[in-house]
């Protein structure tokens, strides 16, 4: 007598569990015998080849739905996916064994692939993937087995050969998913990074940057000027952080260029660093989102360094490309100007965060990240627009994104709040041309100048406050900005795809009347 529909479920997950089990202690066997970081595991290689294939609509759903907790998210739906799949393909076995086996070996073959798909990967890879499917597949035919019957033909009671199938597949799935957590910790991930990191020294500037008092405005739940480091959003398509040792990182400019040129961390160290206040801003911001952040970084001008290679003049963009193969095409002209464009190596004061790039990342004012914020870069080719394509182009997205004027209500949030003088206040950007002037509305009245606190670069955003005497009932307050050139900030909705959102950020507050006036 075969398992019962349960059983059949458990020993699907089981079988599962023990290819993912396998999988990664022999991944984390081999990281930490070729003492080798990266060593891809199917888990995270599923994972990371699904965010490949993403279209546009799903990652800009995906953004606006779960933020900076985006990955958390995916890897939950992919680990219900997994369970869904393997439950199913032990019902199929438990009817048809072979077709079972073979729908088994075809999910393995996925995971195959998809090793395979990652940067550097190379055949041996996808060995501890092949020997896991094939553990796999012996567990589920072993569960599929007779089980009323011995090999010596003796029958045994129905009960006690379901129980036995419940309780060695409940057994065997929970080894498999302790042999998941032992092969990353095995692997070591992240300790040599972690140690480099915490030695890393940011380099001294010879005219660091102050932050005048003035340009925080120091409203409460307002938006601080400066963004720590903690807080500041995280939007990339890395499901693990990639571990760049910064011993053996190296950094290649070739393409359209009269001299190829190669630098390591020690010759980048050792060039002239400058720091510099830089907004940067995610195209998959909504209107009033927070997905932008400020920082002081530090890091060497990236012009000084195409500058020694030379583009030819035919050349209109670069294309940087990340540690794990991420790309993004970026105008020739942004890089090589005067603006602050940045190999950065720290943040706000600090080495860079892993997850922000440890140990070099591009900093570009004026563009949205995914056209100019490669993280853990290493590779910047020369070239055309017309030639080439960064990872989101051929996903539907705008090829150069320049940043959009915008502004945000931080406070009030949306009430109630008690009728009298109210302080509205906010925060605007329009990242390398400045803000000149903001403006607020009440309802459907008069554009009103709120005050504007020091702007200390057109590079970074801009506080501003308002004043506002409120009267009791539900309000809409409407925030608008002007640009350093004079444009005034569109009223025009649209969403993040293909080119940043843009339209003015509104917020309905309820006030009631004070209490004394009841």
């Amino acid at each position: 007598m075969r398992a019962t529909r349960a059983g059949a479920e458990l020993a699907g997950l089981a079988a599962g569990a023990a290819t993912l089990g396998v999988a990664e202690l022999l991944t984390g066997l081999l990281t930490r015998v070729t003492s080798v970081e990266g060593t891809p595991s199917p888990l995270l290689a599923v994972a990371d080849a699904f965010v490949d294939l993403t279209p546009a609509w799903l990652k800009d759903f995906a953004v606006a739905t779960f933020g900076t907790a985006d990955k958390t998210a995916l890897l939950v739906g992919m680990g219900l996916v997994l369970l869904a799949a393997c439950a199913g393909i032990g019902l199929l076995a438990r009817r048809l064994l072979a077709a079972g086996l073979v729908t088994f070996a075809l999910l393995g073959v996925v995971g195959v692939a998809a090793v395979l798909s990652r940067p550097g990967a190379t055949a041996t890879d996808v060995v501890p993937t092949v020997v896991g499917v094939v553990v796999g597949v012996l567990v589920l035919a072993w569960f599929n087995r007779d089980v009323t019957t011995t090999t010596a033909g003796v029958e045994t009671p129905g009960d006690l050969s379901r129980r036995s199938v419940l309780v060695g597949a409940g057994s065997l799935t929970v080894v498999g998913l302790l042999g998941v957590l032992a092969g990353r910790v095995l692997s070591g991930a992240g300790e040599a990074v972690r140690a480099a990191r915490d030695a890393f020294v940011v380099p001294r500037v010879a005219a660091p940057v102050t932050v005048p008092a003035a340009a925080d405005q120091g409203v409460p739940g307002q938006t601080t000027y400066r963004t720590p480091n903690d807080d500041f959003y995280r939007i990339d398509t890395a499901v693990t952080v990639p571990q760049v040792d910064p011993g053996t990182w190296r950094l290649r400019v070739h393409g359209l260029v009269e001299q190829e040129v190669e630098i390591d961390m020690a010759e980048l160290l050792a060039q002239p660093m400058v720091e510099a206040l830089v907004t940067l801003t995610c195209v998959s911001n909504y209107v009033g989102g927070d997905l932008a952040g400020n920082a002081v970084w530090t890091g060497w001008p990236v012009r000084e360094l195409l500058a020694r290679a030379r583009p030819l003049p035919e050349a209109d963009m670069v294309l940087s490309t990340s540690a794990d193969g991420w790309t993004a095409g970026t105008p020739l002209e942004v890089l090589t100007d005067e603006r602050n464009s940045l190999l950065a190596v720290g943040m706000n004061g600090e080495p860079l965060p892993e997850q922000h790039g440890f140990p070099v990342r591009m900093v570009v004012p004026g563009l949205y990240g995914y056209v100019s914020a490669t993280k853990w870069v290493v590779d910047l080719n020369v070239t055309r627009f017309a030639q080439d394509e960064g990872y989101w182009t051929p996903r539907g997205w705008s090829a150069r994104g320049p940043i959009k004027t915008a502004s945000r209500i931080d406070v009030p949030r949306r009430g109630p709040i008690d009728a009298g003088p109210t302080v509205v206040a906010g925060v605007a950007w329009a990242q390398h041309r400045g803000v000149r002037a903001v403006q607020v509305r009440v309802d459907d009245g008069e554009w009103q100048e709120a005050t504007l606190a020091a702007e200390p670069t057109v590079d970074s955003w801009r506080m501003w406050m308002f004043e506002w005497d409120a009267d009791p009932g539900e309000h809409t307050l409407t925030v608008r900005a002007t640009d350093g050139d004079g444009e005034i900030q569109t009223d025009r909705l649209a969403p993040p795809a293909p080119d940043g959102s843009s339209g003015w950020h509104s917020r309905d507050v309820e006030v009631r009347r004070r209490r004394s006036e009841s």
